[in-house]
């Protein structure tokens, strides 16, 4: 049998599915069920129905108990780095390895409307000293401004690389555009219109933005996927590290379209307002 050390692990109140199973194994005066994670059970070789001894301390009293369920771990992005494992035990069971009695650190309160939830918060700090009741958004706002600063690095990196890439794309637009002048002095001589030109030129920078754009998205999907596949596997949860979305695909899209109209526009437009004769020239 394996030993549970609960300095380990993190521990929770049982669900109900498991609480009614560990209820009928206790009538009949066999040990009790709980549910681990599967992260524990890869790493420990474990099913359901071997039996684990749980205690608080290596040399202390066990508690001889039975996998009744494994259970998945939600994507929570807080928990994704730590190296610790999840047990669901019943709230007696808990109370009775860790010795903490009737007391309780933060315990939850479902309410219907706003109102209910107000005078629940009301009734709660009321109480006694020390109580202290929040709404949930509340605190996943206030345990969430690692992640919203990191949102906002991302942002600004992403500004930056947008500007840098759209002064890039202008610089070779105009280089591209400036080594074919014989070719545009020569169209402008037959007596076709700057506009012509200037049309032509705007159309196949977009054709090249429109292709440019299509792989960006096939690399950026496959990155996405790859980053997934490896860090799912590295930290072994069900969180998505990179998201490609419908929003971000538009946007990129029509941002690469209009920087690459905007660049063969300003780069035709330099070269259609010189002379043809200055073209041959140069």
């Amino acid at each position: 049998m394996l030993a549970l050390l609960a300095p380990l692990l993190v521990f929770q109140t049982a669900m109900p599915a498991v609480a009614s199973r560990a209820a009928d194994v206790g009538a009949t005066g066999g040990p009790r069920t709980i549910a681990i994670d599967e992260r524990l059970a890869a790493d420990e070789h474990l099913r359901v129905g071997d039996r684990l001894v749980v205690r608080a301390t290596p040399t202390g009293v066990g508690d001889t108990v039975v996998v009744g369920a494994i259970v998945r771990r939600a994507a929570d992005p807080s928990e994704v780095a730590r190296g610790e494992y999840r047990v669901l035990l019943h709230l007696d069971q808990l109370q009775a390895l860790i010795g903490y009695g009737d007391r309780v650190d933060r315990f939850a309160v479902a309410t219907r409307d706003s109102a209910a939830t107000d005078g629940a918060m009301a009734l709660i700090n009321d109480a006694a000293f020390g109580f202290e009741a929040h709404r949930s958004r509340d605190i996943a706002v206030e345990t969430s401004q690692t992640f919203l600063v990191v949102s906002r690095f991302h942002h600004a990196i992403g500004v930056i690389t947008i500007v840098a890439s759209a002064v890039f794309l202008l610089c070779i637009m105009l280089l591209k555009v400036d080594e074919r002048r014989r070719d545009v002095a020569a169209l402008r001589l037959m007596g076709i219109s700057s506009a012509t030109v200037l049309q032509s030129i705007v159309l196949e920078a977009t054709a090249v933005a429109a292709v440019g754009s299509a792989l960006g998205v096939g690399i950026g999907w496959a990155a996405s996927v790859f980053v997934n596949e490896h860090y799912r596997g590295v930290y072994r949860t069900p969180l998505a590290f990179a998201i490609l979305t419908p929003g971000v695909v538009a946007f990129s899209v029509a941002l690469s379209l209009v920087l690459g109209v905007l660049a063969g526009y300003f780069a035709a437009r330099r070269l259609t307002r010189v002379h043809p004769l200055v073209l041959f020239g140069r």
